[in-house]
């Protein structure tokens, strides 16, 4: 067994991970990053291909369970460097000032703004010059996009004739060329990755800067367990590579593993020490999993709409946010579609499937995204079943609060009075989920909550988890700009904190 010394090891490359790497390495910190999934180019590994980009995706064993037993693979995780960020639609949006005054939030609106605000110009943002919500994004440092797909037009007509407002998408897409990176073109795949490096990725910001400044970045190597030492700190991280054990001491442990394997890896590095877990005195490691309903509603027009063209999510309506949901144009891809009609109806297979699909091209798909309750019998634990790497394989249980399926019913019908307003016939209404978030709640109470606002975990010092696991509530507006713009504010702590062990 190999075994190197770093200041920080950072398990995770995706989002979070690549934020805290790139500004640690930049300040001089030996950085070492592992990822499970290879590191790979765009350029050369991406294809405008749904089947083949299924690759992106997580595809170790999970098992799902509960009354709403939930995806665990495609939407919800992504495998290799740049992690679900990859694949995501690059909808970028600020929670509101009230989402941190919901429940046990440890830090306010006025914490993370500063933040924002400096993601939203790393990360390139196109969007509107007079955004209707400011709360939720204002002053991007590109113009919104303007080639608008079909699907885009007839959802943006619908809101109109209902007298809704509406705006286009703040995305993090190119619309005009930057450095060495083309526009947008509108192929349609963003959901696959993004062949043309247009979307603003991982792969085209945190990671090259944090490779330059000097990390050590090891993709496909799987992290198995965090040691402690004597001390009861975090000491090493043992990972598998090429079917070899390695270890990685670091004064520094950092977990941005996303919301079920951050508490698996938690869990199943129970030592002596910490019978239950690292970071478990509170129980609560694995507990309150959380998701965002997105659901679809698939109408018919008497013209052909071609829904595949262009960006999934080029417009938005957050008029409904107070009631729990926003709403957005959907376009999927053919595969994604059929794949939610049997996920809906397992009888829509065969000869059922392709009369529906003969369609397709008349169908416009709208989508809304719901916010979820927190519930602490929602988790992730270990089961008995073994994976490749022997080690427990992760079982999720969720289940919806009754608050959720009231969201779910209102957005439903709203989504069907768009339809109808601009002229469509609703047809299939396809109830599905995006994101997880939660697991390892933060909070200033170590008996109820797993880390501190920075990430910090409450029971071992040096031992920090980053990214979606951490959060308190799951609201309405996309996570991914809170997910940065908080391991942002985590780097910085951990910069402070290194220099004072050193010190």
């Amino acid at each position: 067994m190999t075994k190197t010394s770093h200041d920080v090891c950072i398990i995770g490359a995706g989002a979070a991970g690549s934020v805290i790497a790139s500004h640690l390495a930049k300040k001089g910190l030996n950085v070492a990053m592992l990822d499970a999934g290879p590191h790979r180019d765009p350029q050369k590994d991406f294809a405008s291909d749904e089947l083949e980009m299924e690759k992106l995706f997580w595809d170790e064993p999970r098992i799902s369970k509960g009354n709403d037993p939930i995806d665990l693979y495609r939407s919800t995780s992504g495998k290799g460097v740049g992690g679900s960020a990859v694949h995501y639609t690059a909808q970028l949006l600020r929670f509101h000032p009230k989402d941190f005054t919901n429940a046990d939030w440890p830090i306010s609106y006025k914490d993370v703004n500063p933040f924002y605000e400096d993601m939203t110009k790393q990360l390139h943002l196109a969007g509107p010059s007079s955004f209707p919500w400011k709360e939720f994004g204002d002053r991007f440092p590109f113009p919104a996009h303007h080639d608008l797909s079909n699907n885009t037009l007839k959802f943006r007509e619908g809101l109109e004739k209902m007298g809704m407002k509406h705006a286009v998408s703040p995305l993090a897409i190119l619309s005009a060329p930057y450095d060495e990176r083309h526009p947008c073109i509108n192929r349609g795949f963003c959901e696959e990755g993004c062949m043309p490096d247009s979307k603003t990725t991982p792969l085209n910001t945190f990671i090259p800067e944090s490779l330059q400044a000097g990390t050590t970045l090891i993709p496909e190597a799987t992290a198995v367990k965090i040691e402690t030492g004597d001390d009861r700190k975090a000491k090493s991280v043992h990972y598998i590579l090429d079917d070899q054990q390695h270890e990685i001491e670091a004064s520094i442990v950092v977990v941005a593993a996303y919301a079920v394997e951050t508490p698996r890896l938690l869990l199943q590095s129970k030592n002596n020490d910490f019978p239950e877990g690292l970071a478990n005195s509170s129980g609560l490691v694995g507990r309150y999993l959380m998701t965002n309903m997105n659901d679809h509603l698939i109408a018919k027009f008497p013209e052909e709409i071609r829904m595949y063209r262009g960006n999934p999510v080029q417009a938005l309506t957050m008029d409904f946010y107070q009631k729990g949901f926003i709403l957005n144009s959907y376009g999927m891809r053919p595969v994604r579609l059929a794949s939610l009609f049997f996920e809906n109806d397992a009888s829509c297979v065969g000869e059922n499937l392709r009369r529906r699909m003969l369609d397709y091209n008349h169908f416009t798909g709208f989508a809304m995204l719901g916010e979820v309750q927190p519930q602490k019998e929602n988790r992730v634990e270990l089961s008995g079943q073994r994976d490749r790497f022997e080690q427990p394989v992760p079982r999720v249980t969720f289940s919806h609060h009754e608050k959720d399926l009231s969201i779910r019913k209102q957005a439903k019908e709203m989504m069907e009075r768009v339809a109808r307003a601009a002229g469509g016939e609703p047809l299939y209404h396809l109830e599905a989920h995006a994101h997880l978030m939660g697991g390892c709640r933060m909070g200033n109470d170590p008996a109820t909550s797993v880390v501190n606002s920075y990430g910090q975990t409450h029971d071992i010092e040096n031992l920090f988890v980053a990214g979606a696991p951490t959060f308190v509530t799951a609201p309405a507006a996309n996570p991914t700009l809170t997910v940065y713009s908080l391991a942002q504010r985590s780097a910085e702590y951990i910069e402070s904190y290194f220099k004072s062990i050193r010190s």
